[in-house]
């Protein structure tokens, strides 16, 4: 039986839309956030929120396990699969999106969340961030990052993925291997989480189990119901709606900047939705519908011109770094993480590394002005 492309195609646009809408309202109402969860560390010794990071890697990465293990969906058919380590790129662009999304006072997905809750200076940081990450696509910086970064390396003979090489190495099956590999680290960071018995709340537990549970079903909804063995059109293998023609999961910096570009030239017909750009303006609705309904939305504009500067650097350092890591704090960090490939491993360690300089920076900037 032919299926009907089209109609699935809604389908899956329609599904992104939903879970991104969740995702924005989960992380409205929880307070969930990466770079807070950095600054909470260096600036106050808590480890709440990134045990909160920890739990969604975590539990993302063990239902991705599973995922392959049956067969569903593999490292090797999402946006990550390579089997090229871009070692440099993901510690580049990760350092630099890390620095940046302190200076713009949230990473991507953050900005987003602001905007819904009447952030206006996130609305600038979110276009700014697109305009960058755009350049960092296809234009000056593109060419920039292909000419430098891109071309260091380390290559492999499969995709270079933990659970690859493991069965490389091994001789097990690659289901079993990816099982294995998925068992040891997500559990291993659920084992971490768990053991802070401060961190054991509801409202925790909600944010963590909540995002990672979304990215999960994120990848089902591109890898399994977007998936067709083949193509009426094409004969070919195809997910639909993704703009990698790859199985994906949530991520937010190339998204604004395809989302951006989808808007500016809507006439062009060969500009498509696809299921990171419907995920921007789902992640903004559900937010938006979370803080009006708990009476917490509010326009908030810039205080000075400093703080202008620091946001407008920021946005322009996140769309850099976003695109030259290949993803976010929750793109690589949680989304690409549980793939267990050994450039979203590389990119997620940079942007700690840049975040903690970022806050350590802003501390120092604070206690000049004091």
């Amino acid at each position: 039986m032919t299926p009907d492309v089209g109609r699935l195609t809604l389908e899956v646009l329609w599904g992104a839309f939903l879970l991104s809408a969740a995702f924005g309202a989960l992380v409205q109402r929880t307070n969930f956030c990466t770079m807070g969860a950095v600054a909470d560390v260096v600036s106050m010794g808590d480890w709440t929120r990134l045990r909160q990071w920890a739990l969604a890697a975590g539990v993302a990465t063990l239902g991705f396990a599973v995922l392959a293990w049956a067969g569903v969906l593999g490292a090797d058919k999402t946006l990550y699969a390579s089997p090229r380590w871009l070692w440099l790129s993901a510690l580049a662009g990760g350092a630099v999106f890390g620095f940046g999304m302190v200076l713009a006072s949230g990473c991507a997905s953050k900005t987003l969340v602001r905007i819904g809750g009447g952030n206006l200076k996130a609305l600038v940081v979110a276009l700014v961030t697109g305009i960058a990450g755009f350049a960092t696509l296809k234009g000056l910086t593109a060419v920039w990052r292909a000419a430098t970064v891109d071309k260091v390396g380390a290559d492999f003979a499969r995709n270079a993925d933990l659970g690859a090489l493991l069965a490389a190495g091994t001789g097990i099956g690659p289901a079993q291997a990816a099982l294995l590999a998925g068992l040891v680290v997500g559990g291993a960071l659920l084992a971490w989480t768990l053991a802070g018995r401060e961190f054991i709340r509801p409202r925790n537990l909600l944010a963590g189990a909540g995002v990672g549970l979304l990215v999960l079903a994120m990848w089902w909804l591109t890898g399994r119901v977007g998936h067709l063995a083949e193509h009426p059109e094409t004969l070919e293998e195809a997910f639909l709606a993704t703009q990698s023609r790859r199985a994906e999961g949530f991520s937010f910096v190339s998204p604004i900047a395809y989302a951006l570009d989808w808007l500016m030239f809507y006439s062009d017909a060969t500009k498509r939705l696809t299921v990171g750009i419907v995920s921007v303006g789902g992640v903004i609705a559900g937010s938006a519908a979370t803080a009006l309904l708990q009476r917490s939305f509010r326009w908030e504009g810039f205080g000075d011109t400093a703080d202008l500067g620091h946001h407008l650097a920021g946005g322009a350092l996140m769309g850099v770094g976003g695109v030259t890591a290949m993803g976010c704090t929750i793109g690589q960090g949680v989304s690409g993480f549980s793939t267990l490939t050994l450039t979203s491993f590389t990119a997620v360690a940079a942007m700690i590394a840049g975040a903690v300089a970022g806050v350590k920076y802003q501390m120092w900037r604070l206690e000049r002005q004091a």
